[in-house]
């Protein structure tokens, strides 16, 4: 018979395993009938994370978006990438990358005000970036004809790996982040010349 603790860990590990997004505390706490402060909880996952490290595991198990998910070292990104990249069904163009990037570090923001630091309408990759949850509504702003406010969801935090928006990176660093989305697409497309929207004029600048 399994001892409580390592008995624990397992349910833990098997629910953020099986889980397609974070898990966050409560979920855990309702499924497993824990009662787990957030102090444990992190424990337990450090305690799992050490024990894969020990062993020589391929993972670990990384706070994103409020929850917990299973994500794969950085040594393999590009294996991983090859793997995936046949499949990618959520690619992002390169109009919806700036949009987000706008809205991600001004928001709420309204359209007017993205069109203002982007230098393009983007009617476009809002609709796009709402369809696919990565961002969201948020209100309307105090000034005339109150137009609709956006800011980034749960989801941009799991897409881009961040426990939460005080972990953005730099905005210099999102030359960085744009370089490795068009090599995921390259590879996507089978190493055909990157595809852009209608929307897309295919350049961008960050001022930092």
């Amino acid at each position: 018979m399994q001892e409580p603790r390592q008995q624990q860990l397992r349910s833990l590990e098997a629910l953020i395993f099986s889980a397609e997004e974070p898990v966050n505390l409560q979920t855990l706490c309702q499924i497993t009938g824990q009662k787990l402060t957030p102090g444990e909880l992190q424990e337990a996952v450090d305690e799992l994370n050490r024990d894969y490290e020990a062993t020589g595991r391929t993972f670990r198990i990384h706070a994103i978006a409020g929850g917990y998910r299973f994500l794969t070292e950085p040594e393999f990104a590009d294996l991983v990438r090859q793997l995936l990249a046949p499949v990618i069904q959520r690619r992002l163009s390169r109009s919806m990358i700036e949009v987000l990037a706008v809205v991600a570090w001004h928001q709420p923001v309204t359209k007017g005000e993205i069109q203002q630091i982007r230098g393009a309408s983007p009617d476009y990759p809002i609709d796009r970036l709402l369809a696919r949850g990565l961002v969201e509504v948020r209100g309307r702003a105090d000034s005339p004809g109150r137009p609709l406010q956006y800011g980034t969801t749960a989801a941009f935090l799991d897409l881009f790996h961040l426990p939460s928006l005080k972990d953005l990176p730099r905005l210099r660093e999102i030359k960085e982040i744009l370089r490795e989305h068009e090599e995921q697409q390259y590879l996507a497309e089978g190493g055909s010349p990157e595809a852009t929207d209608d929307n897309d004029n295919g350049q961008i600048e960050v001022n930092e």
